[in-house]
């Protein structure tokens, strides 16, 4: 399954995503020794980095009255509000250093537009921006992306569907995720990813 025209797309593993940081995810460090491993299995790895300017329009603090997990109306539609994180050149920000990938050869960031969110690592959350990881894998011959990191219900599961949307064949590593899980947000990624042909795979089902 994993051949020269299968992408590993690692999303997010970042300080702020991990305990201890601004937006931790349960257990989001403990991915880091599956990922590192995976990857040495990929001719192709591309990292996606949250790289948000300060005061960014997805902050809760940049909504006076609100708090943090609340919702908003934003132009592009209903927008779920953030403690502070992944600020452009913070600790926060950094990858985490558990996380060993020196073989990947591209590093998309995105959330960099102050007015826009972006959790997919393909099109910002205005629905209409790309990134340009599409154009990048197709350059590259890519016709299947693995995609794992944090966290599973939002920007893993928005990178996965957006994947598919552009054509490639898209797998999701579960146990090379964590999740959120905000309201029951797990399982409406899980049923949204597979309704777009996303499929749900083990390590120990990804083949040589």
């Amino acid at each position: 399954m994993i051949d020269a025209r299968t992408a590993l797309i690692v999303v997010d593993v970042q300080n702020d995503f991990c305990p201890g940081g601004k937006l931790a995810v349960a257990g989001g460090d403990e991915i880091a020794p599956l990922v590192n491993m995976l990857g040495r299995r990929f001719a192709t790895v591309v990292l996606t980095q949250d790289w948000h300017p300060a005061g960014h329009s997805s902050f809760a603090s940049s909504h006076p009255g609100h708090k943090p997990f609340e919702t908003t109306a934003m132009p592009y539609g209903t927008q779920v509000l953030w403690p502070d994180h992944c600020v452009q050149g913070s600790e926060g920000a950094a990858f985490h250093p558990g996380l060993d990938l020196t073989m990947a050869q591209a590093v998309i960031r995105k959330g960099c537009r102050r007015e826009v969110d972006s959790y997919s690592g393909f099109v910002e959350a205005d629905r209409t921006t790309p990134t340009g990881l599409g154009g990048y894998l197709k350059e590259r011959d890519i016709a299947r992306v693995v995609v794992v990191g944090l966290a599973t219900d939002f920007c893993v599961s928005w990178t996965a569907q957006d994947a598919a949307r552009d054509g490639f064949d898209t797998l999701v590593v579960e146990e090379a995720c964590r999740a959120i899980d905000l309201n029951g947000s797990l399982d409406r990624a899980w049923a949204e990813m597979t309704a777009l042909g996303v499929r749900r795979t083990r390590l120990a089902d990804l083949g040589g």
